[in-house]
């Protein structure tokens, strides 16, 4: 594109025929908006997930709130002040007694079901159309054009707008969390001695040796970490103890076992989730045949790189930005030696968002599921001291009127989205609306009203015959045609910012 400026480019299939809910498992309860993303932006899926849309691979969808038999809100954790729950740290002690001793708890964990991958959204396939095409769309013949609707003086300054400033790299930044550490036991104190250091305490110490470790780790492999949690600070006796306490603990050192957490990025492949697929594609099997009992033909590798390692979203790197940049990446938990859960999640700009996560069935009693999404806010709050404003952990979607998908509730604080003014409301604001009814409008200010909405549908833009332009522009050109309700519907539910940023694709 001129001046090196990034789109997205996408193809709306609207919200029609009802499909399969993967919750309550209606045939046709599932009613959801749809398109196909051919390549994103960071930021504007962060808007559209702002507004309610979710992606699965590169189909993106959002649920019709008011129809679908279970309405999925949007949720979001305040990662900065996220304090764990008496569950929440008997989920890492559990962990901490495995990695120590070995020992497998008896049964099933807390059966925390995961998102089901969005198979049963139905997304068609995208019309034919060249995807190096769609990238060297031409802005330059539509100037004219431009200057002859009054109305799209912003539009022409969008489409003629200079470089974004947001790069792209397949640059990966693997990184190891603390394992299993070895020192030689401490000689016997001489007791108070002026000429020595004061005396510390154990935790203190091992901690320091987990981190010089890592750093000499680091040193030599040429990485730097970011996936495991920095000791914070000594902190003041009379305050809670942070929630990277907690998971420093549930690692402890000289233990039977050795955990750690790798960070790959999956678009583009890095060379290290190129190396490791195979085996991950093994565990997500195992995974979809033991927990959804999928017969063993279905979980195939095609639907696992459609859904799981797909994404259109761009690799971008900014200098207010985390260092392993934005994209899309698999947080890979490795237990001596070999992958047994895997964490599908996108780095946004206000953002880490959680798509999925998959674990051997094996394991299934440690309840992976929120310990994995303990980890994840630990490394939210690490990737917000190198990019302030991203400081909130999203968790997909929360459905009440599904009691098994509730315990996301319990990562709190928490906000979950209003369907129709799109604004956050603290969940405790919301339980009562929802015990009430399956669909309810979350802000109670009567008055408020979607303050994105799309006010004309002429400015939304279009990508046609690979030149891009405004909706008004195209249907002069298209005379006759009559997609202008389903470019308004699309633009209403994109918002009117994103509706003059995204390209609609028309062919």
């Amino acid at each position: 594109m001129a001046g090196n400026k990034s789109y997205t480019i996408v193809e709306y299939f609207g919200g029609g025929d009802g499909y399969r809910c993967g919750y309550c498992k209606n045939d046709k309860g599932n009613l959801s908006h749809g398109m196909w993303s051919h390549t994103m932006t960071v930021q504007d899926y962060q808007d559209l997930i702002d507004r309610g849309w979710r992606r699965s691979g590169k189909y993106v969808y959002k649920p019709i709130m008011n129809k679908t038999c279970c309405p999925q809100y949007t949720i979001r954790c305040h990662a900065l002040k996220f304090q764990p729950s008496k569950s929440h740290k008997k989920i890492l002690k559990k962990m901490s007694k495995f990695i120590s001793k070995g020992e497998l708890p008896k049964g099933q964990g807390d059966g925390e079901p995961m998102d089901s991958v969005s198979e049963e959204a139905g997304p068609r396939e995208p019309s034919e159309v060249c995807h190096s095409k769609v990238k060297c769309a031409a802005i330059t013949n539509i100037q004219k054009e431009l200057t002859e609707c009054p109305a799209n003086t912003d539009v022409q300054k969008e489409v003629a707008g200079d470089a974004s400033g947001s790069g792209t790299s397949s640059k990966d930044s693997p990184s190891v969390s603390d394992g299993r550490t070895t020192a030689e036991a401490p000689k016997q104190g001489m007791g108070a001695d002026p000429s020595r250091p004061p005396c510390r305490k154990a935790k203190d110490l091992r901690k320091e040796r987990r981190l010089q470790k890592e750093q000499m780790r680091q040193h030599a492999d040429g990485v730097s970490s970011i996936v495991s949690p920095t000791p914070p600070a000594p902190t003041q006796t009379n305050q809670p103890k942070a929630l990277e306490d907690f998971i420093n603990e549930s690692l402890p050192d000289n233990s039977d076992h050795c955990i750690e957490v790798r960070l790959v990025r999956s678009n583009p492949p890095s060379p290290q989730f190129k190396a490791t697929f195979d085996a991950s594609y093994q565990v997500y099997k195992l995974y979809q045949m033991a927990i959804h009992k999928d017969p063993p033909d279905k979980p195939s590798e095609s639907q696992f790189r459609r859904f799981l390692c797909d994404s259109p979203l761009e690799a971008e790197h900014s200098p207010d930005g985390p260092e392993v940049g934005y994209g899309s990446f698999h947080q890979q938990y490795w237990l001596d030696g070999r992958i047994v859960a895997v964490g599908v999640i996108d780095i946004l700009p206000n953002c880490v968002s959680s798509v999925y996560l998959y674990y051997h069935p094996d394991f299934a009693s440690l309840s992976l599921g929120s310990y994995s999404a303990l980890r994840e806010i630990a490394f939210t709050r690490q990737l917000q001291k190198q990019s302030p404003k991203l400081c909130y952990y999203y968790l997909g979607f929360y459905i009440h009127s599904c009691p098994k998908m509730r315990y996301k509730g319990q990562y709190r604080p928490s906000d979950l989205l209003c369907p129709e003014t799109y604004v956050w409301v603290p969940i405790e604001q919301c339980i009562p609306r929802l015990e009430s009814s399956r669909y309810a409008r979350l802000n109670q200010d009567p008055d408020a009203g979607d303050a994105r909405v799309l006010k004309d549908v002429g400015r939304t833009l279009v990508l046609y015959r690979r030149t891009v332009m405004p909706f008004a522009v195209y249907s002069r050109k298209r005379k006759g045609s009559s997609d202008e309700a389903e470019v308004q519907q699309y633009g209403s539910l994109i918002g009117q910012d994103c509706a003059q940023r995204i390209l609609l694709y028309r062919a």
